[in-house]
């Protein structure tokens, strides 16, 4: 079927006081944790092999059981260097390879497309996402990235600056799958990347996922987007907090979650 591993490692500084003392991961949302949430959608589907990369509080995840690699410097990596944190743990998989970002939650339904998809890269694209972004932002264009498709829905360009919306297909949601007979492919290609070059502006220690991804898009690989409208969330800031309960206890946050 399906292995997992759940990119946890950051501190969470826009949901402080809440993450004073507890990693982001663990922040409650309408009376479950999001790692809670997360954990019993990919249960859903059987993946139950969950790898946790932790770095900030990685104690709090580590005595709830989960199989655990930390990233000893979180403080100043990024999230493609919490991913290769887990290196031990994806080179033994022999299935395919789920990839999350630690404060995301999602509908079974969405996962269930992601986990059908072709493609050696399959990665959930929100093409309503104009609809949550508006939830969060003033202006969702400042927070956009552009995100281009072409015929047949594989991605040729993600991770941009937008100037306006005519590059935005949709938006990268932090949940992706590599094809199980690409791993072993997809660690090769990090291991040869150029340790002193710039990657969007970002030294090698933090580069961005996007970039990270469009590297593989401009070496060829074959990166699929797995279209869907919504149902999906991400809890950053403690004023998406304030925003999805007060949702939730009106009833109209169905579109994106279920409680």
């Amino acid at each position: 079927m399906a292995k997992a591993i759940i990119l946890a490692a950051g501190q969470g500084t826009r949901l402080r006081p809440i993450t004073n003392d507890i990693p982001k991961c663990l922040v409650p949302l309408m009376g479950e944790t999001l790692l809670e949430r997360q954990v019993a959608t990919l249960h859903s589907q059987d993946v139950t092999d969950i790898h946790i990369v932790t770095g900030y509080r990685a104690d709090q995840i580590e005595a709830l059981g989960f199989d655990t690699s930390l990233n000893k410097d979180y403080e100043k990596t990024n999230m493609v260097e919490s991913l290769f944190s887990a290196l031990e743990f994806m080179e033994s998989c022999d299935e395919d390879l789920i990839i999350a970002y630690g404060d995301i939650i999602y509908k079974k339904e969405n996962l269930q497309k992601l986990l059908s998809c072709c493609g050696e890269i399959a990665i959930m694209i929100d093409e309503d996402w104009l609809s949550l972004w508006s939830l969060r932002e003033e202006n969702p264009l400042d927070d956009a990235e552009t995100l281009v498709l072409n015929s047949e829905e594989y991605i040729t360009e993600l991770g941009k600056k937008p100037e306006n919306y005519e590059k935005i297909q949709g938006q990268y949601t932090g949940l992706m799958k590599i094809r199980e007979n690409k791993i072993q492919e997809f660690i090769s290609f990090y291991n040869d990347l150029d340790r002193t070059a710039d990657y969007d502006g970002n030294d090698f220690l933090n580069m961005y996922m996007t970039s990270f991804i469009q590297l593989l898009i401009n070496a060829n690989w074959k990166v699929k987007a797995s279209m869907v409208k919504n149902g999906w969330l991400e809890v950053d800031s403690v004023d998406d907090l304030t925003t999805y309960e007060d949702m939730a206890s009106k009833g109209t946050l169905e579109k994106y979650f279920d409680k």
